[in-house]
């Protein structure tokens, strides 16, 4: 009488995937090298793409081994996700979208399908069915890891460019021998205001300047936060050994400020920027001397 063979006798097709993964490896890597999502990031070398092809199997063979397979937070794909994150950010920078990324990911399965396939020549159907559904919701899994990586790359990326477009936005001058200014346009929101302040303590010390001015002429809106963020950036200056001057207070910032009741008693105000650079030529001990007609000729 043949051998009845139960569910329970079979090899668990999780743990059967992960072997045939780590069996597979080099094959596996190998056919990935050129596929869209390695070959467009490893371009000197394809040793390189072959590697960290190898690298990504090896955690898809852990996280099967696991039985995580759905699991975006498997502990084999913290191993790859830097190298996802680095994958992505290449393909982002090519200009690569979301769902261009998700394809080329998606492409990546057939090649493992067909190998898993013939590997399981022979074996009853059912079975191979249960296998390829492992494999496919595995890859599925990759795949959201990496448009999870690719989301959280792309917001670092935005993060940078936006404090550097921050940094550019606020520039200082020099406007005298030890006098500096900031002219700022735009709000001033905490992050900016930051920016603000290491940049002109940065200039203070660079310049030796004993005067900044910052100019709000462009600031459309002064409010109790705006305040709070001049007032502290003023403190900061003077801990610096620099007098602060805060100009282009506008006829309409004034009754805002009156109307909020803030309180800039601490801090030199000027209605432009040309009387608070007056003010500091003359902390400086220059004498400013206005022409009122043209300049006699000389004799």
């Amino acid at each position: 009488m043949p051998e009845q063979h139960t569910a329970e006798d079979r090899t668990d097709p999780k743990q059967e995937v992960g072997a045939f993964l780590r069996a597979r490896r080099e094959q596996i890597a190998q056919r990935w090298a050129d596929a869209a999502v390695f070959r467009t990031v490893f371009t000197v070398s394809r040793d390189e793409a072959v590697e960290a092809g190898r690298a990504v199997v090896e955690a898809l063979a852990a996280v099967a081994t696991s039985g995580r397979v759905e699991d975006l937070e498997a502990d084999g794909f913290a191993v790859v996700r830097e190298q996802l994150a680095r994958t992505a950010q290449a393909r982002a920078r090519a200009g690569a979208g979301m769902g261009q990324i998700s394809a080329e990911m998606e492409a990546l399965r057939p090649p493992v399908t067909d190998l898993l396939l013939d590997e399981l020549s022979g074996a009853p159907a059912d079975h191979v069915r249960e296998c390829t559904t492992v494999l496919a919701v595995l890859m599925g899994t990759l795949r959201l890891v990496m448009l999870e990586t690719t989301t959280v790359a792309g917001q670092d990326l935005i993060n940078r460019q936006r404090l550097e477009m921050l940094e550019i936005a606020t520039p200082v001058i020099k406007l005298w021998e030890g006098i500096v200014a900031v002219p700022l346009i735009g709000t001033l929101d905490s992050a900016r205001s930051q920016v603000v302040m290491e940049t002109l303590l940065d200039a203070i010390v660079e310049q030796h300047a004993r005067i900044a001015i910052l100019d709000i002429t462009g600031v459309p809106t002064v409010d109790s936060l705006v305040a709070q963020h001049l007032m502290k950036t003023v403190a900061a200056a003077r801990l610096m050994g620099a007098e602060c001057i805060v100009s282009g207070i506008r006829p309409a910032i004034a009754q805002t400020i009156v109307h909020l009741g803030i309180d800039l008693s601490s801090i030199m105000t000027r209605a432009s920027l040309a009387d608070a650079l007056a003010h500091a030529l003359q902390q400086q001990g220059a004498h400013i001397v206005l022409s009122s007609g043209p300049a006699p000729e000389p004799r």
